[in-house]
């Protein structure tokens, strides 16, 4: 079944958002999305009519259990997959309108993917991954080093960039998994169960790494059936059925996010006291 044609109530949905210039676009606009897979005979709708915007800055946790609907979405929401009905706008992009080419150099320019299992080169060191983004990208040999450095640093591992992936912690080869997904400066952050390999201690590392970026600017979208994790987005969604069944706020898009927030106040009263 193909995608189906916009209409015009859609169309002014996202030229309202974007009325006021590019920093009041939203990074995704969906409107009435669903994913229909055809097994045999039957039909499995593994994602029904769920419209959402997700505005530039914010944090946002999509939870659900299995069978929820959360895998589909990351896909559709990472343009790994298009929605059989309904329409997507990936920072102001029409997802629809796009063929496998062109859907790749827009998950390549606009999307930093984290995922579970941190997929680096086994033989190559933590500079050599996270530069390699920037090298598909043709961007020179300098000023890719340098743009990877940088990001190796805001994820604190400046210590370990030349060192393997098997000589580093499962903690520390997310982290650079991180860096990896920043370097290219995407438009989006989205984590795939990002701690879902890692132990309590480190899992709550990488989250305060994805806290901090999000309090730079940067908009991070988790994907996790973790609660405790969630608790670190600014926004949570949950996913039923293919549906969404909640969908509540912990702090506004412009504030830090509430975990990141808490600490500095701890540290704040603890300087005072």
């Amino acid at each position: 079944m193909s995608p189906a044609t916009p209409t015009a109530p859609a169309e002014r949905t996202l030229r309202t958002a974007t009325t006021n210039g590019r920093a009041e676009r939203p990074i995704i606009a969906m409107r009435h999305i669903s994913k229909i897979y055809a097994t045999g005979e039957a039909e499995v709708h593994a994602v029904r009519d769920v419209s959402l915007t997700i505005e530039r800055g914010d944090f946002v946790a999509i939870m659900g259990a299995s069978g929820s609907g959360k895998s589909t979405m990351m896909n559709i929401v990472g343009c790994l997959d298009i929605p059989t009905q309904g329409w997507y706008w990936l920072d102001g992009v029409d997802v629809r309108l796009l063929d496998e080419e062109a859907l790749a150099e827009v998950r390549s320019r606009k999307i930093g993917f984290v995922f579970q299992a941190y997929n680096l080169i086994p033989r190559t060191t933590a500079l050599a991954n996270v530069e390699l983004p920037l090298a598909y990208a043709g961007v020179r040999r300098q000023e890719r080093r340098q743009r990877a450095i940088e990001a190796i640093e805001a994820v604190g591992l400046s210590e370990r960039m030349s060192h393997l992936p098997s000589e580093m912690s499962g903690g520390q080869q997310q982290r650079v998994a991180v860096a990896r997904a920043i370097v290219t400066n995407p438009a989006m952050i989205l984590a795939d169960e990002p701690t879902g390999n890692l132990d309590t201690s480190a899992a709550e590392d990488v989250m305060r790494i994805f806290s901090r970026l999000n309090a730079d600017g940067r908009t991070v979208v988790l994907i996790t059936h973790e609660a405790d994790i969630a608790a670190f987005a600014k926004r949570v969604i949950r996913l039923r059925d293919g549906q969404i069944v909640e969908d509540y706020r912990a702090s506004a898009v412009t504030d830090l996010p509430p975990r990141l927030g808490v600490e500095r106040t701890i540290r704040t009263v603890g300087s005072t006291g």
